[in-house]
């Protein structure tokens, strides 16, 4: 850890510890599933627990399928389709016919990994063609942001997300804000998917699989516990357990993180009990990052509750020789248990030097992308109209009515009087004035604290200043920058509180230390505590109001708060709520949540952003509320890309 970010690693600490608590408390529960009773009694809940972290899924609406031409081969036809899982949302994709399906046949959907061609990535082409050769009929369809399905073609303001995983976070993002979770939309194309699969004459109902890699892995996982319809799965490289995936410090794309999940007492396994004793392959890689331990782990549990309902040989494991990805060892494990539950007689081999098509062959649209196409939306066109309905249906809050939905939205706990505090010695190596100063490390939750650097002292402090009156300064990033750069308000005493993952609290965690990397630690942080049933933001809002509580303990009767950028958000939401606070000033502040979900991108972090907000209230409820009691003030307000804001 640098002298720059010298508490970084009590973030990370804290959620590792967290997870394993709960993780803990999970294990204890299942060893008491002893009987089959037990575990009938368990699929159920776990079947409803699963279901309320998705959400309501959509109604079933006309797929609107199309067959747009048709590449012949000799072992199969591959037929480019395009459905609508939703109205005006397409899906591309390769339905592959077996030569003379003329009786219903096995048939698999595949779903794909992050690998940008997608259905034409030859890995996956791979395995949908030797199905299909071997008898199977095979829908393969491109998730959201990849092969026909580009969602951020250009850039708005000079902003594009690059890459499907950037894609997936920008419009989770921006989901969580309406309260939907993106996983469930991304679930829902393979579920309508599965509409049209068994539509087709040439399937077998009663011999449905559903297979993929990696991000394909993961929604074979998930669409195996949410549709009774599938008879058999094998996810690969994604299964493990989510602790697993937070100690290697590895982001998870958007859609990976159901919110409340871990706090649910659910784990990875769960997704395979809901609709257990279903046959089931857990495949891995020697090599893969996510963790061989976990993947066992998940095994052993399946294996022991599928053992007491009577069906030990229906779970299986196969681990392949080589690195992340669904290379041939694998695939050929896949093709054998699916042919040993599908009751079908071939040989598991791929013959080398199989034809594989290009991409351009693939299209089943004109011109290689869904968003050219006349009618089709976009998923940010249905998250703004989701945003717009939301306001149309809030109801101006009282004060007392707006203070408890705060409350409840940020998951703030309760807290008992004055925190404890230590003195530390804080060092600012940019500020000539401040080298080296004394502050205050707050405790605020378990190996959590935030640090109050006192930033005008008279004389060096190892305790609270004593005073009536204070300005209390929450910085954008960072104290020390923002002191440096000259921006914090004169007043005596003047203290700068530092909150979680922030200034020197910055966890230096993950491959890429930029805060706002769109799949960057601060973002990880942000997605383990959704599936806590918490709120990062309201984590961050917590710290601060705790330091409120110290200074209030010390004998403090007045606050001027003054909130920069991020920090404008938790002045805001502490400003509300804590009777300190007599005047606000907030500077870059956000003008409302709103207001990022009418653009197709913004700059504030998933950190910034509390879920479900837009259905109970906005940030100008709040900036009412704070004119009315609070002298508030609001200088130089930022736009959804962190630009100072035009005037409306």
């Amino acid at each position: 850890m640098t002298d720059e970010h010298p508490y970084g690693h009590t973030v990370h600490e804290h959620f590792v510890a967290a997870e394993r608590q709960a993780a803990a408390r999970r294990a204890e529960a299942r060893a008491r599933v002893r009987t089959r009773a037990d575990v009938m009694a368990l699929r159920a809940a776990v079947r409803r627990r699963i279901r309320r972290c998705f959400g309501t899924l959509p109604k079933r609406t006309d797929l609107n399928a199309r067959v747009t031409g048709v590449v012949r081969r000799r072992a199969y036809t591959i037929e480019k389709v395009i459905y609508e899982s939703r109205p005006q949302l397409p899906v591309t994709a390769s339905l592959y016919v077996p030569a003379g399906a003329a009786r219903p046949r096995p048939a698999v959907l595949g779903t794909c990994g992050h690998a940008q061609p997608a259905k034409a990535y030859e890995l996956y082409q791979a395995f949908a063609a030797h199905l299909a050769a071997m008898g199977y009929v095979v829908l393969i369809y491109d998730p959201l942001s990849q092969g026909e399905r580009i969602q951020y073609p250009t850039a708005h303001r000079g902003l594009r997300p690059v890459g499907c995983c950037c894609e997936h976070n920008m419009m989770g993002n921006q989901m969580a804000l309406v309260g939907q979770f993106f996983g469930a939309w991304r679930a829902w194309d393979g579920l309508r998917g599965l509409d049209y699969l068994l539509s087709r004459p040439e399937v077998d109902p009663a011999r449905v699989g559903v297979t993929g890699n990696s991000g394909g892995g993961t929604m074979t996982t998930f669409l195996t516990a949410l549709d009774d319809r599938f008879t058999m799965a094998a996810p690969g490289c994604f299964v493990t357990q989510y602790v697993y995936n937070l100690e290697a410090e590895m982001p998870q794309d958007a859609e990976q993180c159901p919110p409340g999940f871990l706090a649910a007492g659910l784990g990875m396994a769960d997704f395979f009990v809901a609709n257990l004793p279903r046959p089931t392959l857990l495949l891995g890689q020697a090599d893969d990052y996510f963790d061989l331990r976990g993947l066992r782990a998940v095994y052993e549990e399946l294996k022991r509750l599928y053992a007491i309902v009577g069906r030990a040989d229906d779970v299986e494991l196969f681990i392949g020789p080589r690195e992340h990805g669904y290379y041939v060892e694998n695939r050929q494990a896949m093709y054998r248990f699916f042919n040993k539950h599908a009751g079908v007689r071939a040989s598991a081999r791929e013959p080398k030097g199989r034809r594989l098509e290009d991409e351009r062959t693939l299209w089943a649209t004109p011109r290689g992308q869904v968003h050219r196409l006349r009618s089709a939306r976009r998923v940010f066109d249905f998250t703004a109209e989701a945003a717009d309905e939301l306001a149309r249906r809030r109801k101006r809050l009282s004060a007392r009515d707006l203070l408890a939905r705060i409350g409840r939205r940020l998951q703030l706990p309760r807290r008992a009087g004055s925190p404890h505090y230590r003195p530390v010695y804080l060092h600012w190596p940019k500020a000539k004035r401040l080298r080296v100063h004394t502050g205050l490390a707050v405790e605020t939750a378990d190996g959590i604290r935030a640090l109050i650097h006192v930033c005008r002292p008279e004389k060096i402090l190892f305790h609270v200043p004593a005073c009536k009156a204070a300005t209390v300064y929450v910085p954008h990033l960072s104290a020390e920058d923002d002191f440096t750069a000259g921006l914090m308000p004169p007043g005596t005493p003047l203290l700068a509180v530092e909150v979680r993952g922030l200034g020197q609290l910055t966890a230096e965690t993950g491959a890429n230390r930029d805060f706002f990397a769109p799949y960057g630690s601060d973002f990880m942080y942000a997605q383990h505590a959704s599936m806590l049933n918490a709120s990062y933001a309201g984590q961050r809002t917590g710290d601060l109001l705790c330091a409120l509580d110290l200074l209030a303990g010390a004998g403090c009767r007045s606050v001027h708060l003054v909130g920069r950028g991020l920090g404008s958000l938790w002045a805001t939401f502490a400003a509300c709520l804590h009777p300190l606070v007599k005047r606000v000033t907030l500077i870059n502040a956000l003008r409302s949540y709103h207001e990022l979900t009418q653009a197709p991108v913004f700059r504030w972090p998933r950190s910034a952003l509390v879920d479900g907000v837009l259905a109970d209230f906005d940030l100008p409820d709040c900036h009412r509320l704070l004119r009315a009691k609070k002298r508030l003030r609001i200088v130089r307000p930022w736009d959804g890309m962190m630009r100072r804001a035009r005037r409306t």
